[in-house]
């Protein structure tokens, strides 16, 4: 049986409307608050170059602030995929978990980037901008090795996310939960994010896929999380008689 709003019931059940709000609100809060943060405080330039790139970041009085914003923001956007988890996992028990452990290990992940991103990234280049003379080479150096180790990171927190997106994707569709076109989002979502976890890994931190792909990758998830709101606002509440399909 499915609802008038596109949501099928499940053992005489309708997901529970708050869930659902919940795990839009947290997602909202997230991705979209830090990309709004990023946009106001992170320092921005061409990523690869990295003798510019490095004095934006050392002349940054912000750096390790919006980072540790970022850090926040992103773990209660993931806490939003874990609720869905949540919402799926009668109808989806094996994607549902295992799609979970993806949102923990993605979260494993992101925790050690921000703190090279955000931290050691910062004090190396500190550490560079203050240098003089033959010292100077050494510290740049030890930047740049730190910079490399955030693209490894940065590819495989990319990669990681787009594992827990096609998974719970995947439990969105088969649950038959939620309209299918929601979990078709974030199945889109999970292979732009694989994508561009990949081009990390080959070019950097910087390519006109990336920068493609990425704004793909933004309009998805915003979409994806608008939709969620919609139909969290008009699903029934459990016990309500719903109108069949």
């Amino acid at each position: 049986m499915t609802t008038a709003s596109g949501i099928a019931e499940s053992r005489g059940d309708a997901p529970r409307r708050d869930d659902l709000r919940l795990a839009g609100a947290l997602l909202l809060a997230g991705f979209v608050v830090n990309g709004i943060q990023r946009m106001l405080l992170h320092p921005s330039g061409a990523e690869d170059d990295h003798q510019a790139i490095f004095t934006e970041y050392a002349e940054s009085d912000v750096w390790v602030a919006t980072h540790f914003a970022e850090f926040v923001l992103v773990l209660v956007a993931l806490a939003g995929l874990l609720v869905l988890c949540w919402v799926v996992r009668r109808e989806a028990p094996y994607l549902a978990l295992l799609a979970a452990g993806a949102v923990i290990v993605t979260s494993g992940t992101w925790a050690v980037l921000q703190g090279v991103d955000g931290v050691a990234l910062k004090q190396a280049v500190d550490a560079w901008a203050a240098a003089s003379g033959s010292e100077q080479a050494a510290r740049y150096a030890d930047a740049e090795a730190v910079r490399w180790t955030e693209w490894g990171l940065q590819g495989y927190f990319r990669v990681v996310l787009a594992v827990a997106f096609l998974l719970l994707g995947a439990a969105a569709v088969v649950s038959r939960l939620v309209p299918t076109w929601l979990g078709g989002l974030l199945v889109v979502a999970g292979l732009l994010s694989f994508a561009i976890g990949v081009s990390v890994g080959y070019a950097g931190l910087e390519s006109g896929f990336q920068d493609a792909a990425g704004i793909a990758f933004q309009l998805v998830v915003v979409a994806f999380v608008v939709g969620l709101l919609i139909v969290g606002r008009r699903a029934i509440k459990p016990g309500t008689r719903a109108a069949s399909t």
